[in-house]
């Protein structure tokens, strides 16, 4: 929760020529102008940097709500009035007719089940997106325990939601675009807590009419396409996850520091609690070092790694946004990417384990259209090892 330990916002003293390129382009550093707060549909949802400071997370029971399903039919979640789409055979559903909202505490409990068997499910026109932010943060305790960000934009009195609103941004994006051939950027989200999210929840609040989809990688199936001696290698290996990086550089572009930064040990394979899979727990941000190995031997795992699920297609999904759609995935068995969209750009979905934002609704003179998305993270367990010997270490 937060304290009232002051936080200071550094002063800017580059020129604009030295301005360091964002650290992802889907995340604004700074208020937004007046014309974003005349123009979105939903201004009490523009991001804000409210001056509050958040303890480092302690350990806590955790049961996750799949756990609690008997009737795998899932009767409470899927009436036959509801309309179910498979967008890959393995991965990735979009649900129609049903309305999160009006879930009993039984039907979350077998959404929780869907998330953790399809990875990605997708709900279209979902009244929950007008309901307010304390509906949306009841619902999503359900799941487990909230988060709260520690550099990007938030919304004043709700803290756990992670706000992204792009509109213009041109110069930003074009300095983007100096450094890096690429937009998107794969990850699993805060990876480096002590017990990360189990369950996560993109609401689309407004976005370009083409662009800016998710795309996600199952890590479970990656995990699977492997070689069994490398699997062996993988099964012992304990990686430090380290939110360092991401808060040198939100004081480095004068952004507002929530919290101290976090490392934590975790293993590279982690099992997953309700479909018993192993599943790769990689982030390419967060991840400094391999346990055991050199730094060019740690590169190389990594590069391989990430390199085997950014161009495995046939066990990746892309998901589309439609208007007020709510995409809940499973953080544990997915990577995803993120890319921008239109002149106010948020971050769009792409179905993948590890997942990934794509900012493809650029003009010609990269200027991202308007694009507003809030997240909502449920934290789960501490990550489960192959084997029970290991234990994950955690450095404040």
């Amino acid at each position: 929760m937060p304290s009232s330990t002051p936080v200071h916002r550094p002063k800017q003293t580059k020129t604009k020529k030295e301005e360091p390129i964002s650290y992802d382009i889907n995340i604004p550093y700074v208020n937004v102008d007046k014309q974003s707060k005349i123009t979105t549909k939903y201004p009490q949802y523009l991001p804000s940097w409210d001056p509050v400071w958040f303890e480092p997370l302690q350990p806590f029971d955790y049961e996750d709500p799949a756990l609690r399903v008997r009737n795998k039919s899932k009767p409470n979640l899927l009436p036959p009035s509801a309309k179910v789409n498979h967008i890959q055979p393995s991965l990735g559903t979009v649900v129609e007719n049903v309305q999160l909202s009006s879930l009993s505490a039984a039907g979350r409990d077998e959404l929780a089940l869907l998330i953790s068997e399809r990875k990605v499910v997708a709900f279209p026109d979902q009244d929950l997106i007008d309901a307010g932010p304390d509906a949306q943060e009841a619902f999503m305790r359900h799941f487990g325990k909230p988060n709260y960000q520690p550099v990007s934009g938030s919304m004043t009195d709700h803290p756990a939601f992670h706000i992204i609103h792009r509109d213009g941004n041109k110069e930003e994006i074009a300095r983007f675009l100096e450094q890096r051939t690429t937009t998107t950027l794969w990850h699993q989200d805060v990876s480096y807590e002590i017990q990360p999210p189990g369950y996560v929840m993109l609401g689309l609040l407004q976005g370009p009419e083409v662009g800016g989809d998710t795309v996600f990688a199952a890590t479970d199936l990656a995990y699977k396409r492997l070689s069994a001696p490398v699997r062996a290698f993988l099964d012992g290996l304990k990686v430090t996850h380290s939110s360092a990086k991401m808060i040198a550089h939100a004081r480095l572009t004068g952004g507002l520091v929530r919290k101290d930064p976090v490392d934590t040990v975790h293993p590279l394979i982690r099992v997953h609690p309700v479909s018993g899979e192993k599943c790769m727990f990689l982030n390419g941000e967060f991840i400094t070092r391999i346990h055991g190995l050199k730094d060019s031997e740690t590169k190389w795992v990594l590069d391989f790694l990430m390199n085997h699920l950014v161009t495995g297609h046939d066990f990746q999904v892309r998901v589309r946004w439609q208007p007020r759609t709510i995409v809940m995935f499973d953080n544990r068995s997915t990577i995803r990417e993120f890319r921008p969209k239109d002149e106010r750009g948020i971050e769009g979905p792409l179905l993948m384990k590890l997942d990934s934002a794509i900012v493809d609704y650029l003009d010609d003179d990269y200027g991202a259209k308007a694009r507003h998305i809030f997240r909502l993270i449920a934290l789960g367990e501490k990550p489960i090892p192959v084997y029970e010997d290991e234990e994950d270490e955690v450095f404040e």
